[in-house]
């Protein structure tokens, strides 16, 4: 039987649903970077696992190497953007199938802006910036408003509006501190050194999602899921989103996304030429592109692994396709079967989203009353429609009688209480349900104590 080295980090689609596929079809064995979520007996499922703090060792792509060595791995496998570019340099060493050299253009985001650059890729005008001096330069060269962000992070974490260049330095201050925090918190590239204080800011582009989707409720971008197959882009789906709480923290996924073919035609045309950019040779893909006005697009970011959150049970369970089983295939030497094209609304069985439980309301103002988290009343109470069902995401949320954390503008998704799963007829209900439980949620959460709060 084949063996796989599975490197687990935070991050990608929850362990618990992606490590049984890799083992339905594979040994494995764990390579634990961080600790693995309680009360799930992952543990039974592979044939050894090691956890990185009782190896003491600091080099994380030649542990990975000496790792796959010694259980004899056929390839080696992770769903974590922090650990991706470890996971890609230890494979091409290894002479295995991954991402492949070029793995940290899908990860550092000035590599990969400055590949689209020169290829006339659009995208917003940025700049990379490394200290408070360089963010002011580049505040007088581009066009305010403008978004700071950390070139490493993920999740919405450490984003700054910056109004005018008066706020950059006080914008440049607390970016820095969340990405601080965020690696205290394993939410932080895990191979990289000083890759916190890497950041780039853009200019702001402005979206229309109404020219896109039919239906209300919809963000102004969506992802293009795929994957790459010995260099060659295969894209798989489109998911949308909802509407983003400010800055630009993503509150929920839809699958698929319900947009017109001629529309999806194009778009699935802007994400190939992103990833053709980046030279990648076998890995995940999710690229997001931000949707404007008459037609008008551009390429936020794209990564060489599948989306996180519920974005691959979400494809499984309305397209039956099975992402990361197909893709250990792929990683094993196989030649899977991927999509032809990328697969349409028509194609779907129903729909599927997943919403992140942030202390904000629809309109993304903060909630007046601290408020407790407990899954089982969400999922009692919530005002579903008639055939749709809910579920909360236990590993991706906190212990039920947790304090709902007051949401942090800067830290995104860090201030997440929950992750909730919702499953509906059609694109549109998922819409109109995180709707409608976005709005109901502080009066269905316990109160924590009744004072205002602010952010």
């Amino acid at each position: 039987m084949a063996k796989v080295l599975y490197v687990h980090a935070k991050g990608g689609p929850p362990v618990g649903y992606a490590l049984p596929r890799v083992a339905a079809r594979s040994e494995v064995h764990l390579l634990a970077l961080s600790e693995l979520p309680a009360g799930h007996p992952l543990s039974e499922l592979c044939a050894s696992v090691v956890a990185r703090g009782a190896t003491g060792a600091d080099d994380l792509v030649e542990l990975i190497v000496s790792r796959a060595r010694e259980v004899g791995a056929d390839a080696v496998v992770t769903f974590s953007e922090y650990a991706v570019v470890a996971v890609a340099e230890a494979s091409h060493r290894l002479g295995l199938r991954g991402a492949g050299p070029a793995a940290a253009l899908a990860r550092d985001k000035r590599l990969m802006r400055a590949a689209w650059e020169r290829r006339g890729i659009p995208q917003p005008r940025f700049r990379p910036v490394a200290t408070a001096e360089q963010l002011a330069t580049a505040t007088q060269e581009l066009r305010c408003p403008l978004l700071l962000k950390a070139a490493w992070s993920a999740g919405s974490t450490a984003h700054q509006i910056i109004a005018t260049p008066a706020d950059a330095p006080a914008a440049w201050a607390r970016s820095y501190a969340v990405m601080t925090e965020s690696a205290r918190l394993g939410f932080a590239e895990l191979h990289v050194a000083g890759a916190g204080e890497d950041f780039i800011v853009e200019e702001i582009v402005s979206g229309c999602a109404e020219e896109w989707f039919e239906g209300p409720g919809w963000g102004d971008y969506v992802s293009v899921e795929g994957v790459v197959v010995e260099g060659a882009f295969r894209p798989v789906c489109l998911s949308g989103r909802m509407p983003t709480v400010a800055p630009f923290t993503e509150r929920a996924g839809i699958t698929p996304a319900a947009v017109g073919d001629e529309a999806q035609a194009r778009i699935v045309d802007l994400a190939r030429q992103a990833v053709d950019a980046l030279g990648l040779d076998n890995c995940g893909t999710h690229t997001e592109i931000k949707l404007g006005a008459h037609g008008r697009m551009w390429v936020i970011e794209t990564a060489a692994r599948f989306g996180g959150a519920m974005t691959v049970p979400q494809i499984e369970e309305v397209f039956g396709l099975d992402l990361v089983g197909t893709f250990t295939d792929q990683l094993l030497g196989g030649s899977p079967d991927w999509p032809s094209e990328a697969l349409t609304p028509a194609d779907a069985k129903g729909a599927a989203g997943s919403l992140v439980v942030l202390a904000v309301d629809g309109s993304g103002d903060p909630w007046r009353h601290r408020h407790v988290w407990d899954s089982a009343s969400v999922v009692r109470s919530a005002p579903l429609g008639a055939g749709s069902t809910l579920s909360v995401v236990w590993e991706s949320s906190l212990p039920d009688g947790t304090p709902v954390p007051v949401y942090d503008p800067a830290a995104g998704a860090n201030t997440m209480a929950g992750l909730c799963r919702l499953s509906a007829d059609q694109p549109q209900t998922v819409v109109r349900d995180f709707t409608a439980l976005v709005d109901a949620l502080p009066d269905i959460l316990p109160v924590y104590a009744a004072r205002e709060v602010r952010a």
